[in-house]
């Protein structure tokens, strides 16, 4: 016997059964019952917008898979361009196909130069760089002219492909810009986590590309790819529900992204870890979080609930980091801090947990990069998640415009009176 559930409307006692698949049941019960009936559901706890291939995720068991891929075999066994091309296309590459992606995304790094000598040095020399990236990734597409073109494959294939090889180069140019330092253009000859990496740091001809920095960064984007219906996703979504290009919609999920609350949690923890400042702190910042003084950042999750999967890998990456670049002294800190939270009942009871954003902030420090470009070094992988959801959104016949409906809350019907006559 299929599982249903039956809701009924204690108002007229009439009653609606319908089927629970994966855990959720149609939204049409509601409106089987009362066409005028909707359900309050802020911030979409309990609503599944969509039917998704990417992303399993089970907060529960702590479960995270690509395309059926488990990310621990993903991070330990893949390379970024390669999941890249997995959640795109929804299979592992053949070692043909991945050495076309590959090629494709390499040989289109560059980024036109009126983007460079016109739109990117207009910004304010102290412009933030996810602020730069943000605008910058809406006004790439204006390069283009097929841009809007989404429902011609070739044409909106064409324009991931740039997407994913020019993030990179948008996003080194944004923070060398805020730097004062000239730009570097892509090197061809390198993987996409060194280029990225050479267009950022070097300065002179004696720059060397260290493979164990070089692996992490690749680990760091694989982890930070996808993730199911986040608030950058849903925003994707949504934008790319009114068939918008996909360099706008782009722009709009990484604007989501740039709020602490999504994709500036690792740039908080870094700065809650130097505020700390030493382990003989730890304690006494402990109790300021008991007693609601302070927040605690890189801790809990709104669906993992035992640990973060991601969190044990990025952790395993941070010690080979700091093998090569020496020890982040808020690593301390940061196991202190750790270790206190995980035996006390306080946060046990809460289940918060370390998850991604703990270290990923600290490796991020160790490669060398500025505090305030971490949220930008988030929105290179996940654009091709972003893009991912969008492809599959346009292919979905049962999506819409999105339009949530709305409770009001607010003041009845009243007569407009003259400013003469207003109190």
């Amino acid at each position: 016997m299929a599982d249903t559930i039956t809701i009924i409307d204690d108002r007229t006692g009439k009653k609606v059964t319908v089927p629970i698949t994966g855990g959720t049941f149609p939204s049409s019960a509601l409106r089987e019952l009362d066409p005028s009936l909707f359900m309050y559901d802020p911030a979409y706890q309990s609503t599944a917008s969509c039917a998704s291939a990417i992303t399993y995720l089970d907060g529960d068991a702590g479960v995270l898979r690509y395309r059926g891929y488990p990310i621990e075999q993903l991070a330990e066994k893949s390379t970024f361009l390669e999941v890249a091309y997995l959640l795109l296309k929804g299979e592992l590459p053949t070692a043909e196909q991945y050495a076309q992606w590959t090629w494709d995304v390499t040989h289109h790094t560059y980024v036109h130069e009126n983007m460079r000598k016109r739109f990117v040095d207009g910004f304010h020399y102290d412009a933030h760089p996810m602020g730069m990236f943000v605008s910058a990734t809406a006004a790439l597409g204006t390069f283009y002219d097929d841009a809007k073109d989404i429902f011609d494959k070739s044409s909106f294939d064409k324009q991931v492909m740039r997407l994913v090889a020019k993030v990179p180069t948008i996003a080194a140019m944004c923070q060398r810009f805020s730097q004062g330092l000239p730009f570097v253009l892509p090197n061809n000859s390198l993987s996409y986590s060194e280029n990225f990496l050479n267009m950022m740091f070097r300065v002179g001809d004696d720059y060397k590309i260290d493979p164990v920095l070089s692996r992490a960064m690749d680990v760091l984007f694989i982890l930070h790819a996808d993730h199911e219906q986040n608030c950058g996703t849903t925003t994707m979504r949504v934008v790319s529900s009114a068939q918008t290009d996909p360099y706008t919609a782009t722009a709009a999920a990484a604007a989501a992204l740039y709020g602490p609350l999504h994709g500036g949690a690792n740039e908080a923890v870094v700065r809650m870890l130097t505020e700390i400042g030493s382990i003989d702190n730890v304690p006494g910042f402990i109790e300021e979080i008991k007693n609601g003084s302070d927040l605690l950042w890189g801790f809990g999750h709104r669906v993992y609930k035992n640990f973060d999967p991601r969190a044990t890998i990025i952790k395993k990456t941070a010690y080979e980091v700091f093998d090569v670049t020496g020890r982040n002294p808020l690593l301390d800190v940061a196991l202190k801090l750790e270790e206190v939270a995980l035996n006390d009942d306080y946060f046990r009871s809460r289940r918060l947990y370390p998850n991604v954003d703990f270290y990923s902030g600290l490796i991020y420090q160790a490669l060398g990069f500025s505090v305030d470009v971490f949220t930008v070094l988030f929105a290179i992988p996940r654009t091709v998640g972003w893009l991912a959801h969008m492809q599959e959104l346009l292919g979905d016949r049962e999506q819409k415009l999105s339009r949530p409906r709305q409770l009001y809350v607010g003041v009845e019907e009243r007569n407009f009176v003259p400013i003469a006559d207003r109190k």
